[in-house]
């Protein structure tokens, strides 16, 4: 099948350039080359694809489970959340701003520093697949990441066999390795965002400044935007398999091998049947509700962790579709797939709104910053006046 008339790669824009392959060939890990949406790790190739870029968009930014669609999950999430979450999240100009940084974490890969390739790279998939390679299923994932990586390491050392040989050429940001830490990004992101709900809710309390309470506020803002990315590609189920750009392996059902799909359907299909509109998928979310399971210590991993299962069952469904012709974006039968993707991005909102929610209500009080204000105000009370 083709992915319409125009190439992929006029779509893609400088930031999209470690994600995508555009409309290149490029093998499979299979024969130890690097994987699409894995960061692109040979220098001259990011370059041309630069270029390529700045030739067809300029310095302009494309929409993108592209920015475009990272931003509607954001606006989503804001949509859900009840009347009495803080009220300046809902303002204006912070609504723009979580939604702006929904494409954050895929900004940063434009960054050629090999220290935040290799960390922001695996925080974006998980290939759930690879887990049985260290004798895993998704329940048994421990709640911590270096835990995870320790285990996988292990297997690795215990049972070669099993895994591909890398190749050092291939692995220039040195996480061929690894298979993944969504889950975990957004479980220590959904921590963070509690940790500046605490400090919040104590200087408002507590006698913390204007300025003071606007800085925390901005973190609030920050923390959201952000951590709505990774939770958004959770909701994208080439994000959490193996098959993450074109069907890899055995293939009895004859799926596309093509590898422009992840950037088709991260972007490619709402570029050329129409952006998704906010105000009627908003329709369908319902107020956010609290995630995880009470008084267990792992109830929010569990929880993500069967939102991402929840999606990777859904990876052959997507393969399917593309088959049946649902995906090419033209006629009655082309476009008979974008409901399935406009669910998904209905379900990254609503996801991303349950987060948020719960890290709002379990945001504790900041004893420690409690104590410190108060011997501020002791201090400034027993002051002498001028």
């Amino acid at each position: 099948m083709s992915f319409g008339t125009q190439p992929i790669v006029i779509f893609l824009t400088i930031n999209d350039i470690p994600r995508h392959s555009a409309t290149i060939n490029i093998p499979t890990r299979k024969n130890n080359v690097t994987p699409p949406y894995r960061a692109l790790k040979n220098e001259s190739c990011a370059r041309f694809w630069g270029w390529c870029a700045l030739v067809f968009l300029g310095a302009g930014t494309a929409g993108a489970w592209d920015y475009s669609s990272h931003s509607v999950i954001n606006q989503l999430a804001l949509a859900s959340l009840p009347t009495n979450f803080p009220a300046f999240v809902l303002a204006p100009a912070q609504r723009e701003r979580i939604a702006f940084l929904s494409g954050e974490p895929d900004r940063w890969r434009s960054n050629p520093g090999l220290s935040l390739r290799n960390a922001n790279g695996p925080d974006h998939y998980i290939d759930l697949e690879e887990l049985k390679l260290c004798d895993l299923t998704p329940d048994q994932l421990p709640p911590l990441r270096y835990t995870f990586a320790a285990l996988f390491a292990q297997a690795r050392a215990a049972h070669p066999e099993r895994f591909e040989a890398i190749n050092p050429e291939m692995d220039q940001d040195q996480t061929r390795e690894l298979t993944g830490f969504l889950p975990w990004t957004i479980v220590e992101y959904t921590d963070k965002l509690e940790s500046c709900f605490s400090y919040l809710k104590t200087f408002e309390r507590a006698g913390g400044t204007p300025a003071e309470i606007a800085n925390a506020q901005a973190d609030v803002v920050y923390v959201m935007g952000v951590m709505g990315h990774f939770v958004g590609d959770g909701s994208q189920p080439l994000h959490t398999t193996i098959h993450f750009n074109g069907w890899v392996g055995d293939n009895p059902h004859g799926y596309t091998t093509n590898r422009t799909f992840h950037a088709w359907i991260d972007g490619g299909y709402f570029r050329k049947t129409g952006e998704p509109k906010l105000e009627t998928l908003a329709g369908k979310i319902h107020p956010a509700e609290s995630v995880g399971e009470e008084g267990r210590p792992d109830g929010l991993f569990r929880a993500v962790v069967a939102y991402l299962v929840d999606q990777n069952e859904l990876v052959e469904t997507l393969y399917q579709l593309e088959k049946e012709g649902k995906l090419f974006g033209e006629g009655e039968q082309g476009l008979a797939g974008r409901p399935f993707l406009e669910g998904q991005l209905i379900k990254g909102g609503q996801m991303l709104g349950n987060i948020w929610w719960t890290a709002w209500l379990h945001a504790p009080e900041d004893f420690y910053l409690r104590g410190q204000l108060e011997q501020r105000s002791a201090r400034n009370s027993s002051a002498p006046a001028k």
